[in-house]
């Protein structure tokens, strides 16, 4: 991904479009076809040479171009004819874009694979499930990853549809009228770099396209931190449920030996901050003035190059992560058993109700049985067997086969099939 976003590279893609528009050229019939070869052959720069042409001249693509025609001597000629630099700029900007697209889509079909096999092995893996912070009812840890599964798969289908909206070039000169070159030279130069033309271009390519490009890869970094975060909460000390993988020789705090801390997921979590702030710059990049001006591409040289690189970063340590999480079962099972199964509460309301009491009558006992476990550090099992106006409808083995975990998970194979397939 880095190597992509160097300046030579970056001069290598303004090379890979100027000589598709030669070749378009020969195509055409508008320059020799030899000529064409041979500027393919001879077309070459050094990003030193760029630089000291640069500072006088105070242009990239002049440098770029003045550099070049230095290697091509009298074949310079056919070289960016009927061009402005913007259609050099942001073509060879779609084809860098490409290229890293192809790394993240690489990634994320990786964790998404990751996740998947954890899944299938704690598919019925109980642990409790959380609204407000607070119990809930029963689960299975594969339950909450394969949530995870879903949402990044979609954000990867997000960023695929991202990816093939910003993959477009445009040859239109300038105010992107065709004044001096003909669109079926922007075709067949798009053609021949795997890019479609832009309908219209303003001698730039529209900034919603990037926009909509960087919000894909912000939505990618907050649900990472989304999931990070989870990882964050289920290491505290007091839930223990997972942990990150620790190392041989690996110290958590310079004053506290017995620290092992969620350090790469709290690493995630600030990283998601500066794409999703990248991804504002975006959307102020879009009003521009008139056909166009430059006020956007300083900030573009910034926050492609980072978001791309931190989502790059990003996919794999959050793989990383999970690939070699530590999943405490037993810390799981017993967290739905505290209070003597308090979770379980809504079934023992139901099951009242099936027998014939109100809803607001079964919600008041029950209610009253589990918060007097859970103020009193009870036994909420205990506490129904041993009030009257619960056993007057329910026997005792009635009570113990409610807290029997298996009735929360009898649907659960619907949400596999749904989520894996």
């Amino acid at each position: 991904m880095s190597k992509i976003w160097t300046l030579k590279e970056k001069f290598n893609y303004y090379l890979q479009v100027e000589l598709a528009v030669c070749d378009a050229y020969a195509k055409l019939g508008t320059i020799p076809a030899e000529a064409a070869e041979e500027i393919r052959k001879k077309a070459s720069f050094t990003v030193e040479r760029i630089d000291e042409i640069e500072r006088e001249v105070r242009h990239d693509v002049i440098a770029f171009l003045t550099c070049v025609n230095e290697s091509l001597g009298d074949l310079g000629r056919y070289v960016h004819v009927g061009m402005t630099s913007s259609d050099v700029i942001d073509t060879a900007f779609a084809l860098q874009i490409q290229d890293s697209a192809k790394i993240i889509k690489g990634d994320l079909t990786k964790t998404v694979n990751t996740l998947k096999k954890l899944a299938t092995e704690h598919k019925n893996t109980l642990c409790i499930g959380r609204s407000h912070g607070i119990h809930a009812e029963v689960m299975t840890f594969g339950v909450k990853l394969c949530n995870w599964i879903d949402i990044l798969t979609r954000q990867k289908e997000n960023f695929e549809h991202a990816a093939e909206q910003i993959r477009v070039g445009q040859i239109s000169g300038p105010v992107g009228t065709y004044s001096n070159i003909s669109p079926e030279v922007e075709k067949l130069t798009c053609e021949k770099l795997n890019l479609k033309p832009a309908k219209i271009s303003t001698q730039i390519i529209a900034r919603d396209y990037h926009a909509y490009f960087m919000q894909s890869l912000a939505l990618i970094a907050s649900v990472i931190e989304q999931f990070a975060t989870e990882v964050r909460h289920l290491q505290k000390t007091e839930v223990l449920e997972l942990e990150e993988g620790f190392g041989k020789g690996q110290k958590g705090s310079s004053a506290m030996p017995h620290k092992k801390n969620p350090v790469l997921s709290e690493n995630l979590c600030g990283l998601a901050r500066v794409v999703r702030a990248n991804s504002i710059v975006a959307l102020e990049n879009i009003p521009l003035w008139h056909e166009r001006d430059i006020s956007h591409s300083s900030a573009e040289r910034i926050i492609f190059p980072d978001s791309l690189t931190l989502v790059d970063f990003m996919l794999n340590r959050f793989n990383e992560v999970m690939e070699n999480i530590v999943v405490h079962k037993d810390n799981m099972l017993s967290h739905t058993e505290e209070f003597g199964g308090i979770v379980y509460s809504q079934k023992v309301l139901l099951s009242l109700v099936s027998k014939g009491l109100s809803r607001e009558d079964a919600y008041t006992i029950v209610q009253r049985n589990a918060l007097d476990a859970f103020q009193n550090k009870g036994n909420f099992r205990q506490n129904l067997l041993s009030d009257s106006e619960v056993t007057k409808y329910l026997t005792p083995d009635e009570i113990e086969k409610i807290f029997d975990p298996q009735e929360f998970l009898n649907n659960i194979n619907t949400i596999y099939e749904r989520v894996l397939g």
